[in-house]
């Protein structure tokens, strides 16, 4: 269940990546405005406190309020490093660092255990991830600030998602979400301090407020799909292997490369990335690496 579970949530969450990938290039240039869209508005979850989420004891609240501030601040630290890198190399990158961090910090804090063929499963994704990442050309830059900023998001998401597993582990799923991921708009609230920030959001000149219409209807829309797909990816964590759900990140992006493909093929005006037939090859493979470690999970 939880593996079908994650399983829709990842390829949502790779629809989200394209997207992101397209507004930080043609609408909102700034990552820090567009953390503030995608963190704010997680307080609507707050919604769910009349609808039956519990409040937490004592120092629980600690960890929901770290789960959240670290998944706000490993969606800012992963906007700077898409700002700087294609969406094709620097997703998987930081896919392979949530993978390895996770799997630490579970066997550490919430001593999760991993069978042998689960561990392997996770090997193998771990190594789709870097075919993912080292795909790319010769002449191409293999090191530069958007790798820095992706090691530092990986470890973001997974301090989030350990965090959030000890909170579900406690208490029911729908109060786990509610206080682990209405704190992520606490990040949004820290950016609202920095004046120039604030002018960009809430400046807007008279004719650009059609752009700026435009702009925020496509916004909507891919926070709405990240919500969902988050939500999905944080039940499969509730009900199974925080370290399992995890490692599956590789599966997010052999979606994210068919689906750049596809629209580099048939809608390049929309979304285009450069791809030569070296990277065809080896990104083709690590989508074969993926289904491998992912049949792994289901069958042990």
């Amino acid at each position: 269940m939880w593996f079908i579970v994650a399983l829709a949530g990842y390829f949502l969450l790779s629809v989200v990546l394209v997207m992101d990938k397209f507004i930080l290039s043609k609408s909102v240039r700034k990552p820090a405005v567009y953390t503030f869209y995608s963190t704010f508005f997680f307080f609507a979850l707050l919604l769910g406190w009349p609808l039956g989420a519990e409040l937490l004891a004592g120092g629980d609240w600690v960890w929901a309020i770290i789960s959240g501030l670290a998944f706000g601040f490993a969606l800012w630290t992963m906007f700077l490093a898409v700002g700087h890198e294609e969406a094709s190399r620097v997703n998987p990158f930081i896919g392979s660092i949530v993978t390895i961090s996770t799997v630490v910090l579970a066997s550490l804090f919430l001593h999760e255990v991993v069978t042998r063929v689960q561990l392997l499963g996770i090997v193998i994704l771990f190594l789709s991830t870097l075919l993912f990442v080292f795909s790319q050309s010769s002449k191409a830059k293999r090191w530069n600030k958007g790798l820095a900023w992706g090691i530092l998001a990986g470890m973001f998401f997974a301090l989030s998602h350990t965090s959030a597993k000890y909170i579900y582990e406690a208490y029911p799923f729908l109060t786990a979400l509610v206080w682990t991921k209405a704190s992520v708009g606490l990040v949004g609230v820290v950016i609202l301090l920095f004046p120039a920030v604030r002018k960009e959001i809430f400046t807007v000149k008279p004719r650009k407020a059609n752009k700026r219409q435009h702009v925020l209807t496509v916004v909507g829309a891919d926070k709405v799909i990240g919500l969902v797909g988050t939500l999905l990816v944080q039940y499969a964590i509730a009900i199974g292997s925080v370290s399992l759900v995890n490692a599956m990140i590789g599966i997010q992006y052999a979606f994210l490369f068919i689906i750049i493909v596809l629209l580099t093929r048939f809608a390049p005006r929309v979304f285009k990335e450069t791809i030569t037939r070296r990277e065809y090859i080896m990104e083709t493979l690590a989508i074969v690496f993926v289904a491998l470690g992912s049949a792994l999970f289901v069958f042990s």
